[in-house]
């Protein structure tokens, strides 16, 4: 069986092979392209020592991102190449890294310590491809299963009961019983990896095609509530109103599947329920209404990305999303919706109406998109016609003021705020004299010594 393996790649083969040493393209690599698709990256194994790949590839520009175990990074301009020495690996003794590490020249030995069978086939055209622990077999099948004893696998790094989770929901793959009862077994010792690990992987999972397979399969694992203890209360959680027919939880989960996999949308569509179960009113019909849950989900959002350390820019941006979800219901006029652009900018106001649809959509039957088609149709023109939404859109600045007379501080701020109100609501208005003249019809008392 051959592969498309692009020329990039195909030269550090060879360049190992021409000096004698064996070089497989292994892993994820070789999953994939079994699998029909195009890798991402590609990872090369060998029986040469690091220092002989640093030798061999004296012309690259190489990284040592891992040289006591084996690993050294090609960089090219069509995409780094990882190539890492066969080895063996000692006893796990952190539950995440071997207590030593020792290089082999077969790659059986190699492909033994990995986590999954379907990570675990290698390929070069001499040999064809090297699979011995049935991994094409369970990639056919569709089934995830560790190489050897499950509990050994995951005691040697509890991630890779995480990442059993992640490939599950990545590939639409089932778990293999005594994976998945090992997995569920050990994950309370998911806590000991590291939050950065941890994310990594969840984030994964909520940007596969159906994240809520994966989500359930944490939940029914019992690493839900470590990783995410917030959405516990949802699980179960009626809502007691004809408008919503599912759970808060199983609403959420509907809503991650028909968001779009962009990370701050997803995580946005995890957490904009989230704040229900805590807000929950009946009124006198005994109809149940969730004031403030927004604002809350917003809340709690921040503590948790917070927790999970990721970056002030995303946890921003899911705050945001959080807290405007429900803007929905409100009629914005044109000013209206400037504002909103300005709020979110104009990408996110577009990631905020996709996450309004999902919600929409999984709320019940009757519901409808039409008025969230129509905004974003309005902002659309909006943003062609290039009309001034933020001050600097404006044809008059903060100096321009200045030059008039007004001192600089607080008050320049204040007269662009009230200008571009006018201009939001009149976009003709935005011309600098014109500008000028309404500034100093409203402020001219403001000018010290005129």
């Amino acid at each position: 069986m051959g592969f498309d393996i692009p020329n990039h790649v195909k030269i550090i083969m060879e360049r190992l092979q021409k000096e004698g040493h064996e070089a497989y393209i292994v892993g994820g690599s070789i999953r994939d392209m079994l699998l029909g698709k195009k890798p991402n990256d590609y990872d090369i194994t060998t029986d040469a020592h690091p220092q002989q790949i640093k030798d061999i590839f004296y012309d690259f520009k190489t990284i040592d991102v891992g040289k006591k175990f084996g690993t050294i990074i090609l960089v090219q301009s069509k995409g780094d190449v990882e190539v890492t020495t066969f080895r063996k690996d000692g006893n796990y003794i952190d539950g995440r890294k071997p207590e030593w590490v020792s290089f082999s020249n077969r790659v059986e030995d190699d492909l033994s310590r990995r986590d999954f069978t379907i990570n675990a086939i290698a390929y070069n055209s001499r040999r064809g491809i090297v699979d011995p622990y049935g991994g094409r077999m369970d990639l056919q099948k569709g089934i995830i299963r560790t190489v050897g004893a499950p509990e050994d696998r995951f005691n040697e790094d509890y991630l890779r009961i995480l990442r059993a989770v992640r490939f599950s929901a990545q590939l639409g793959f089932i778990m293999e019983e005594e994976t998945f009862n090992a997995g569920k077994r050990y994950s309370a010792n998911i806590s000991k990896v590291s939050m950065e690990r941890i994310v990594d992987e969840f984030f994964k999972i909520l940007l596969s095609d159906t994240p809520s397979n994966g989500i359930r399969l944490l939940e029914e694992m019992g690493m839900l509530k470590i990783i995410l203890p917030e959405i516990t209360p949802a699980i179960g959680f009626q809502q007691k109103n004809p408008h919503h027919i599912k759970d808060v939880y199983n609403h959420i989960l509907c809503v991650l599947d028909n968001s779009p996999p962009v990370i701050q949308i997803r995580l946005a569509a995890l957490f904009h329920d989230i704040g229900k179960p805590h807000t929950l009113t009946l009124d006198e019909e005994g109809v149940g209404h969730f004031y403030g849950h927004d604002r809350l989900g917003a809340n709690i959002s921040k503590k948790v990305l917070k927790r999970f350390k990721v970056s002030n820019e995303l946890i921003d941006r899911v705050y945001v999303l959080v807290k405007e979800h429900m803007n929905h219901h409100a009629k914005f006029k044109e000013k209206g919706l400037k504002r909103l652009i300005r709020k979110l900018g104009d990408e996110e106001i577009f990631n905020l109406m996709a996450l309004q649809k999902a919600d929409i959509k999984c709320s019940n039957e009757n519901a409808t998109i039409e008025h969230i088609v129509e905004r974003e149709s309005k902002i659309r023109a909006i943003l062609k016609e290039k009309e001034a939404y933020d001050v600097n859109q404006m044809d008059i600045t903060g100096n321009d003021l200045i030059d008039l007379g007004f001192e600089q501080g607080q008050i320049i701020g204040e007269i662009l705020e009230y200008l571009l109100d006018l201009v939001m609501e009149n976009p003709k208005l935005n011309e600098k004299k014109i500008l000028e003249k309404k500034a100093l019809e409203k402020f001219s008392s403001r000018i010290e010594n005129p």
